[in-house]
Parts: C-alpha cells; structure tokens; sequence
C-alpha cells in the first residue's frame, strides 16, 4: 500500500472551504466543507487538513497531490483592497489606464459613472524610452531615469511596481532591462512587466492586466509562502497546486509570480468539474449552473469547456484566456425589494454570509431567494444543514412580510413572486448568452450545482426549453472535485506583423510551442504525455475584434485551412460571412497541456434492482406555482442506480437540496446523478442506465 495514496483538491470560497479526497488505490472518494476565514485564506485550509487527520484518519504525510483554488486575488481585485502600485509607462502615454476604451457599458444610462482606474494617475511616471511598431529601439532606455522615477513612487506611496512600454509585445529588451534593474536596486519590492504577465497588442488591455497583477501580487505571493510552510508544519510533502482561470493547474510556486492567471480558478475549477462528470456519464453538451449565494454563474461545455478572452471581473475587462464563465442573475443570498413604484426586484445586493438570509438566524431582516425557498416549504421542520444550521421559518416570514404588506398580497405569494422575478431575470440574459454563441439551449442538459443550484435548476429549464437537469454526486463540492481533473495548462501568445503569412505564422507557432515546452519542464508534477493546441486570432480587414480560431487538429499548416474554418466559425456566430473579404491575423496562440495522472474520481454507485421505487422519508406541503401540494421528502443517501422519482418532491443532501417541480421526472444514473425531464419528453441522446452501467 503506497504511504501516499491520497489526492486532495480545494477550493476556498467566501463563506466555505471545500475539500474533496480521493484514495488512488480504493477509488473511495470523500467529500466536506469548513467555515472560511476571509482574513486568513490560509487558515480554512489549515482546518480542513486537520479535520481530515482528527475525524477521517487521513494523516498530512499520506496527501501525495495538492490542488487548490482561492478566491483572494479575485476578491482583492473586486474591492480595490490590494497594494498600492505604481506604472511606469513610455513618455506620453501616461493617461493609458485614464482613458482606456471610451466605451459605455450602457449607452442609454446617462447616469453611468466614469470607471475609476486601478492605478491613479498621481501613481503613474512616464519614461522616456520608445520602440517602434516593428520592434526597433527609436529612443533608448535611461536606466538611472527610470530608476529614478521609480524611487519617486515608493517615496510616494506606491508599494509594488508595474511596467507597461509602447510595443514591448515586439520586443521587450526595454521592459526586460529595467525589470531587472528595478529588482536588484529594490529587492523586497514586487516588480511586474507586462511582456511577463501578456505580451499582447492593445495597450490599454495589455497595461490593465498588468496593473491587476501588481494589485494583487504581493498579498498573493506572501498567501503562496505562507501556505507552503503551514502545511510543511503540518506534514504535508507533496509539491503545492494550484488552479487557474483557464481551466488549469499549475505550481503554487509560479501562480505567486503571475497571480492575474488565477484570478477565476474557483469558476473554471467547477467547469471542469461539470466536464469531468459529463464526461464519466456520456454527457458532452452541458450548461454549468453555479448559483451561490450572490449570483448564478454559467459555463458552457460543448464537447469541451469553451473558453474566452474577453472575461470582465467587476470593472475590468481581461484579455488572457479564461474558462468562458458568465453571470445571468441572483443567488440564494440576493435581497427581494420594492421600487420606488412598488415593483418587486431581486437582486443584485445580496445579505452575504453574514448576516445571510433571515432564516439563518444570524441577525439579516431583509427577504432573501432562500428565505423565499423556506417559505414555499422546500426544507423539513426536522432538516439540519451543514454545521448544524437549523432554517428559521417564522424570521423568514417576518422578512418576507416586510414587502408583502406593501404589496397586499400573503407572504407564500410574495415567495412565489421572488422565485418568478429571479427565474424571469435569469431566462432574460441566458437566452441572448446562448443566441450570442451560435447555440441551442434544446441540444444541452442543465448541470447544477453550487449551493442553490439544485433548488433552482429545473424551473429555470422549463422556460428556456433544455434538453434534461442533471444533478452530480456532489455539487456542493463540484469545484473542489474538478481541481483534481485539470491538467497543467498555459497559454502563449505573439502577435504578428500586419500582413503576416503562413511563413510567419508557423515561425511564431514555432517558438511558443518552445515556449511551452519549457514552462512544462518548470513544473514539479509528473505527467503522462503533451498535448498542443495551436489557434490563430482572425478578423476581417477593418474590423475591431477578434474571432480566436483553431487549427484543426492534425492538419499542417495552411492559410486556407484556417480561412475556412474562419469563415465558418463567423457564419456559426453571426448568421453570414463574407469569403470574398480580406482577412488579417492579428496573433498566433499556442496552448500547452502536461497531461496529469488520472483516478477516477466519479465512482459508480449500488443498482436498484428491477421495479424497485425509492421510499420517502416524509411527505409535507409545499408551494408551487401558487398552490399547495404534497410533496414527498427523500434522503438522497439511499437513492440507487435506476430509482426514479416522480415530481413534486425534495432530495436532501449534505450539500444541497434539490427541488423536483410536479411537472418533472428524474431518474438516478449509474454514477448517481440525478437526470430530470419535463414528463413526457425524452431526450434522443441519453444514455440508459444499463449503458452507463456497461
């Protein structure tokens, strides 16, 4: 028996922190969440790693493989909390981050406010340096100037140092040498050059980027640092991972020099998740549904999880590559309120995990999503949550009559009215989302998870007409699951010449392709083969924005491969193309993957034998669609391979509660997922349970 036969994968969210174990020689999986510690990140993780050893006998010394996500950067990101930095910029560009795109995000707003940027421009020095378009030093770099400018900002304030030079995506000997310089002369202070972080044309992007990692760095490398030594004291040896925005892993070791790459780990980790599970079920078309307790994220998986360069956290568009994660409405935590013409609205303040919901108990007295789900009965009197949590009817419906007197209306009415408006919100921004994309919601199945994901999965598919609602094993801990599955992953990018051939393109290929394989060999884990992606950015001549397209795998390098494929990918998304237009390739694109050893992480489950139906542990009234009825309560514990459940009905789990509406029918698949369908329909590509059992 190995001495380290344990995978553990992590994922530190706002209010819990979720661990989820794998034996690599049972296949035994298991999974639990801890209270967060928003001050101390590194905290939460030391707690679950101790609960492993005092409560499952899983000592420190037997982890072998350490994968973990954090919501910190992302978090110091959202609240402008991190350190103060200062930029130091080509001379006359020292209103780059001042004036960025000129665009609004709501032209019909005239009340929209200006976008405060990340970095002041008291905070900014401009250094009289300049390259040319092609590469070629025009001006040379002063180093003792620039040395100078950069003392003025610490002397200043300023408490990490950003670099962003005019072209240095052609060449960086300028960013390069004075990075170099800056860190000998400074040597406690973080230092960050944009060739480094994403050497990509758009300086306004290519700048903004690079201000978010000087933001964030310093408090993410020290959170690195100290993670590593609390869980040397705590036994642990295996080499620290950690997830990232593009769906991947990499040493904890290399995220603390380039910490923007994880800035949406937590949201990629459950996509993978969601392609893990799909994946081991048969499924290849699936909708991630993450709803927590702020917002519900969506992930799209067609055969693979689609990606993005053009995410936005909070204020701030971002240019590298991302798991394509969006948000369509409210969480379970969003506040039902009244406006000034008495319209109920959901959302987008939410109460937080503190004071939370006024059913927590815990002090909130604004009508919440969930304390809506408590008055429409979804949770048994004798129901106890996670850490003993028991919901409180009646603070629920005090908060909910605080805007169902006003409205003259009961409070179970108002209940239904929030699920209504949040639903309706949802389908509002889900349908265009997926016309954008060129996609069909009848041709995917639902995924849920997230903490109120299963509550709200099946009446959002009702309106917007998908295929089935699939619930996994564990979607309270689907994030942490899919940390496991992801394999060491990184982007390269070059733009290229105006004009560029297939000569410059393959030149280009060439060298990120080196690239990669170098960063490959930095990393500390074992793995079992390389996978390369190469994709090209494309658009018509005249045009603005790209249109990422992939060479098709196997075929050698050719001009006219990738103008098909353009050509096609445009007609998918716009409904035409023009194959008689000029087109230009802006940049060549090389994605490299270090393939992890697998353990099959989505164990299949006991087989309810022929006719057997799963018996309620209770049956109780509940709201639905206005009226009464009776609903049959089950502990998803004792559900088996083949069970079917006719709804309305409840199914609890430690980790959610899932809401089965009357019109529904769900069935248990081999690997425990629970695939829901309006009655009646019957999705042509699904898989029987005798299929996935084989």
């Amino acid at each position: 028996m190995s001495d380290k036969r344990y995978r553990l994968g992590i994922d530190i969210g706002g209010t819990f922190t979720d661990l989820f174990v794998v034996d690599e020689v049972s296949g035994a999986t298991l999974s639990f969440k801890t209270p967060s510690v928003p001050s101390d990140p590194a905290q939460a993780v030391r707690n679950g790693v101790r609960i492993l050893e005092e409560e499952h006998g899983i000592p420190a010394a037997q982890i072998g493989y350490f994968v973990h996500g954090t919501t910190l950067g992302l978090n110091t990101l959202l609240q402008r909390n991190g350190d103060r930095a200062g930029l130091l910029v080509t001379k006359g560009f020292r209103d780059v981050l001042e004036i960025g795109r000129l665009r609004l995000p709501d032209p019909t707003n005239y009340y929209v406010e200006r976008i405060k940027p990340l970095i002041a421009r008291d905070d900014v020095r401009e250094i009289d340096e300049r390259l040319g378009v092609d590469g070629r030093v025009i001006t040379p770099l002063d180093l003792d100037a620039a040395e100078a400018a950069a003392r003025d900002l610490l002397e200043a304030g300023a408490k990490t140092l950003a670099i962003v030079f005019l072209h240095s995506y052609r060449n960086s000997v300028h960013e390069a040498a004075l990075a170099a310089h800056l860190r000998r002369v400074f040597p406690g202070t973080y230092v960050c050059a944009s060739h480094e972080v994403w050497p990509q044309q758009r300086e306004y992007e290519r700048g903004l980027v690079t201000a978010i990692n000087a933001h964030i760095g310093d408090r993410m490398k020290h959170y690195y640092a100290r993670l590593h030594d609390d869980m040397a004291e705590a036994g642990l040896t295996a080499r620290l991972m950690t997830t990232k925005s593009n769906g991947g892993i990499m040493a904890a070791a290399s995220a603390a020099e380039a910490p923007v790459e994880t800035l949406l780990s937590g949201p990629a980790s459950g996509a993978m998740g969601a392609l893990m599970v799909g994946r081991s079920g048969g499924y290849d078309k699936l909708i991630g549904f993450d709803m927590g307790g702020t917002s519900v994220d969506v992930a799209i998986i067609d055969g693979d999880v689609l990606y993005s360069t053009e995410s936005r956290i909070g204020d701030f568009p971002l240019i590298m590559p991302a798991v394509d994660i969006s948000s369509i409405g409210a969480g379970g935590g969003s506040i039902a309120w009244l406006d000034a013409s008495g319209i109920l609205k959901v959302g987008p303040h939410s109460a937080g995990a503190m004071p939370g919901p006024a059913a927590y108990g815990h002090g909130g007295e604004q009508p919440t999503v969930t304390d809506a789900y408590v008055r429409i009965g979804l949770y048994a009197p004798d129901r106890v949550l996670g850490g003993g949590l028991r919901l409180d009817r009646a603070k629920a419906e005090a908060a909910l009559q605080t805007i169902a007197a006003p409205m003259g209306l009961s409070t179970a009415e108002v209940a239904q009215g929030i699920l209504d408006v949040t639903t309706a919100n949802m389908f509002a921004q889900f349908m265009p989302l997926m016309a954008r994309k060129g996609l069909d919601p009848r041709d995917f199945k639902l995924l849920a998870y997230g903490g109120a994901g299963a509550q709200h999965a099946f009446l959002l598919a009702r309106e917007v007409g998908v295929d089935a609602v699939l619930v996994p094993a564990s979607p309270g801990t689907l994030c942490a699951q899919g940390s496991l599955g992801a394999d060491l992953r990184q982007d390269f990018i070059r733009t290229l010449p105006a004009h560029a051939g297939a000569a410059s393109l393959t030149e280009a290929w060439d060298a990120l392709m080196a690239e990669g394989d170098a960063w490959l060999d930095g990393q500390p884990e074992r793995i079992t083969g390389i996978e390369r992606q190469r994709s090209a950015d494309m658009r018509y001549h005249g045009q603005s924005f790209d249109l990422t397209v992939p060479l098709p795998e196997g075929e050698a390098v050719s001009i006219d491969t990738l103008l098909t494929a353009f050509h096609t990918a445009y007609e998918r998304i716009y409904g035409f193309s023009d194959p008689e237009a000029l087109v230009e390739i802006t940049n060549a694109r090389v994605t490299v993957l270090g393939l992890i050893p697998r353990v099959d992480a989505v164990p299949k489950i006991a087989e309810a034998t022929p006719g057997e139906r799963p018996q309620p542990r209770l049956t109780a009234p509940l709201i639905e669609d206005g009226a009464e009825v009776d609903a049959a309560f089950y502990d998803r514990a004792t559900l088996k391979a083949g069970h079917v459940i006719d709804g309305p009905a409840v199914i609890e789990a430690p980790d959610t509660t899932i809401y089965l509406p009357g019109d529904f029918t769900a069935e248990v698949d081999a690997f425990g997922n629970l695939v829901g369908r309006l009655r009646g329909v019957t999705g042509a590509a699904e898989h029987s349970i005798a299929e996935a059992s084989a």
